[in-house]
């Protein structure tokens, strides 16, 4: 099957102007143009761009995008290199993700004890309202 480029965009949840600019960087090689001119893509190129729409969501830059593709294009040889370079964005991602829970932690913990003293169960003390004793 033959994509344009809004087909791709609406495939890969990918805005027009990020799909452009991924091509006019390279990011997606051998883009192929029909009898208009107009950039096309097959199956192949879509699943490529759906990849490079998950690294984007991964963290990864555009220029690390672009050494992950030459590394890509080197073939097998390449790939333990490739295997190193998602697995240091696996740990960020790891590490981002235990702050994340931290905040929902502390965001459970706040919401009990607001509960609590709407209820009357415990009364109310700020560390930012100053009280004389």
């Amino acid at each position: 099957m033959i994509y344009t480029m809004m087909q791709v965009c609406k495939e890969a949840d990918l805005t027009y102007q990020a799909l452009k600019f991924y091509c006019n960087e390279g990011l997606i090689p051998n883009v192929k143009r029909d009898k208009n001119n107009r950039r096309i893509f097959d199956e192949k190129d879509l699943k490529w761009i759906k990849d490079l729409v998950c690294l984007k969501k991964c963290g990864m830059s555009i220029q690390e995008m672009k050494s992950y593709l030459d590394l890509c294009l080197k073939g097998p040889s390449s790939i333990p290199q490739r295997k190193v370079m998602l697995a240091q964005k696996q740990e960020l991602l790891r590490q981002s993700i235990r702050e994340l829970e931290d905040s929902v932690a502390y965001i459970d913990w706040k919401q009990n004890f607001y509960d609590e003293v709407l209820s009357g169960k415990r009364p109310y003390v700020s560390n930012l309202i100053y009280v004389e004793e």
